[in-house]
C-alpha cells in the first residue's frame, strides 16, 4: 500500500484531496501545518478554528491527523522575506515562497523522512510522470483556480513524489459538491483570500505593524507636482488605485515608488506609458526540470488567473528578458512571471525594477 502524507488545512480543497486519496486505497496520514498563530491588530488568527475543521475531516475519513509546528521556518522564509521585500519597494508573492520552502520544502522533507512514498496537497495543478520517472507540472483542468503560478519554484525531485488530487476536477463548484456528498462538513467554507497570515486587516496594517511609518510625498508623475502625503512608500505597489487618499478629482494610479527617497509617483491617465511595458527583466530564475528552456516564444502569466500571453524568452545582461509583441500592464517588481510551454509549467523568475519609467 502506498503511504501518503497529505496536507490538511481545514479547507475545502485539502479535505477533498484527503478523501480521494483514501478512496484510492492509499495509507493516508493527514498533517496540519501550523505556520502562523499570532493575532494581528484587529484580527484574531483563525488557526485553531481551521485545525478543528481539519480534525473533524480526519475523524470522518478515519485517518490520523498530526500537527506539525512550522512557525519558525515560515517566519524566516516567508514572513521575513515579505517584509524585507516591501521595505525595498518590491511587491513579493509570499505564496510562491511558502510552496517552495514550507509545503514542498519542510513538509515534504519531514514526510519523506517519516517513510512517505508521496506527499499530497489540495493545490489546483496536475503532475504528469514519464515512464522513466521524470515529472512535469501541468495547469489544472480548472484554469480559473489553477495554482501552478504559485508552484514554479518547486523542483522536479519533489513533484515526482507529489499527488494533486483536485487538479483533475472541473471546477470549485464540483469540489464543494463532492465534499458535501462525502459528509466532510467544510463544503460551505469560504475560499481563503489574500495573504493567509495577514487576514482581513490588510497588508497595510500588517506592514505598519512591522515597519516604521515614514511620511513622504505623493508626486504627479508627468509634472513632478506634489499632490499629497503618504505614510511610507513601501505601502504602495505599481498599478494601485485605492488608498492614495488624495481627496476629490480623478482616480490616480501608482506608476512607481522610490523607497530610498520615500516618494510615490502617480498618474491620472490609465494610458500613461509608465503603466505599460513591452519587456520584463527577470532574476532568480528557477526551472522545474533543473535546466533552463531554450530561448524562444512561450506563454507567460504575470498574475494569478491573469491572461496567458506570448512572449520571447531570452538571456539578458541582468538575467532573463521577456519581450511581448504588444504592450502589457507593467508588473510590480517582486512579482512572479511564470513561463509555460502549452499546459506545462516550466518555471519562471522574479520581476526586477528597471529604474523609474521615463516620461515618453
Amino acid at each position: 500500500m502506498t503511504r501518503v502524507f497529505c496536507g490538511l488545512s481545514g479547507g475545502v480543497d485539502s479535505a477533498l484531496a484527503c478523501a480521494l486519496l483514501v478512496e484510492a486505497g492509499h495509507e493516508v496520514t493527514a498533517v496540519y501545518l501550523r505556520n502562523w498563530s499570532r493575532d494581528l491588530p484587529g484580527f484574531r488568527c483563525p488557526w485553531a478554528d481551521d485545525l478543528a475543521d481539519a480534525e473533524r475531516v480526519a475523524v470522518t475519513l478515519g485517518i490520523d491527523l498530526e500537527v506539525w509546528d512550522c512557525e519558525k521556518d515560515y517566519q524566516e522564509t516567508v514572513v521575513d522575506y515579505l517584509v524585507d521585500a516591501y521595505a525595498r519597494g518590491y511587491t513579493p508573492n509570499p505564496d510562491v515562497m511558502c510552496n517552495q520552502t514550507i509545503k514542498f520544502g519542510t513538509f515534504a522533507d519531514r514526510a519523506f523522512a517519516r517513510g512517505a512514498d508521496f506527499v499530497a496537497t489540495g493545490h489546483y495543478g496536475r503532475v504528469e510522470r514519464d515512464a522513466d520517472g521524470r515529472a512535469r507540472l501541468l495547469r489544472a483542468v480548472d484554469e480559473h483556480k489553477d495554482q501552478t503560478y504559485f508552484m514554479w519554484r518547486v523542483g522536479e525531485d519533489v513533484l515526482a513524489r507529489t499527488l494533486l488530487p483536485v487538479g483533475e476536477i472541473a471546477n470549485k463548484t464540483e469540489v464543494r459538491r463532492l465534499c458535501a456528498k462525502r459528509g466532510l462538513g467544510v463544503e460551505d467554507k469560504p475560499d481563503s483570500d489574500g495573504i493567509c497570515f495577514v487576514g482581513p486587516v490588510g497588508i497595510r496594517t500588517f506592514l505598519l505593524d512591522s515597519l516604521e511609518r515614514r511620511a513622504g510625498d505623493i508626486v504627479e508623475w508627468e509634472t513632478g507636482r506634489v499632490l499629497g502625503r503618504h505614510d511610507g512608500a513601501f505601502l504602495f505597489t505599481v498599478g494601485q488605485r485605492r488608498g492614495l487618499d488624495l481627496g476629490g478629482g480623478p482616480a490616480r494610479y501608482v506608476v512607481c515608488t522610490d523607497t530610498d527617497a520615500n516618494v510615490v509617483y502617480v498618474t491620472a491617465d490609465p494610458a500613461c506609458p509608465g503603466l505599460w511595458t513591452r519587456a520584463l527583466t527577470l532574476s532568480d530564475a528557477r526551472w522545474i526540470s533543473g535546466e533552463p528552456p531554450e530561448e524562444g516564444v512561450y506563454l507567460v502569466r504575470t498574475r494569478h488567473t491573469g491572461a496567458l500571453r506570448k512572449a520571447v524568452l531570452e538571456e539578458a545582461p541582468r538575467g532573463l528578458s521577456l519581450r511581448f509583441s504588444e504592450p502589457v500592464r507593467t508588473v510590480a517588481p517582486g512579482q512572479s512571471a511564470v513561463v509555460y510551454d502549452g499546459p506545462r509549467c516550466l518555471g519562471g523568475g522574479i520581476v526586477q525594477r528597471d529604474g523609474r519609467p521615463s516620461r515618453v
